[in-house]
């Protein structure tokens, strides 16, 4: 076996080196960094206005914006086969759902559309100005059903959600079983 370095080899290694290059360093800078830094300010513009140091939902909201985001560029400009790529945009599309599920906090809307509306809290007060419950025991269980449902529900789709980003046993097997699981496999 004979081996020879052609043209196109050494090339590329000189592309190499000029990529490493202080010159082309700074060109880079200012034709790509820079305008991707202000591309992606305009991007995540609602989510950076609403940012709080305390609040773990703009964690989550970034999440979204990105993965909405990396959605559509995979859903529509992405390279890979369909078989591979189907089963991504299928998981992405379900954390979007799931993020956007935890961001509106429906589960209580979407438990009374099952089991029931609440019933409406009634009070009174007593002579001492002390607030006194006045719903019957059978709403008082259909409020602590829905309410425990509800908080089933939202513990289903949080792990769900975390399931999706860390991948299935099935997820390193690219054959008919892969579900498109696993953000490390993301990318295109």
């Amino acid at each position: 076996m004979e081996v020879h370095i052609t043209d196109t080899f050494t090339k590329s290694l000189k592309r190499l080196m000029w990529h490493q290059h202080w010159l082309y360093k700074t060109y880079a800078t200012f034709r790509y960094d820079i305008p991707l830094f202000f591309k992606n300010i305009w991007r995540f513009r609602r989510e950076l206005y609403n940012h709080q140091w305390w609040d773990y939902r703009f964690t989550l909201n970034m999440l979204e914006r990105s993965l909405t985001i990396m959605e559509k560029g995979i859903s529509e400009r992405g390279m890979e086969a369909d078989s591979s790529r189907e089963p991504k945009v299928k998981a992405m599309r379900r954390a979007l759902e799931l993020l956007r599920n935890s961001r509106e906090d429906n589960f209580i809307e979407r438990v009374e559309a099952e089991l029931g509306p609440l019933s409406d809290w009634e009070w009174e007060t007593d002579e001492n100005g002390v607030l006194i419950d006045k719903d019957t025991p059978e709403q008082k269980n259909n409020n602590r059903a829905i309410f425990s449902a509800a908080m089933k529900l939202e513990n289903k789709e949080w792990n769900e959600l975390w399931n999706i980003f860390k991948g299935t046993r099935n997820s390193k097997q690219f054959d008919k079983k892969y579900d498109g699981s696993d953000m490390r496999g993301w990318w295109d």
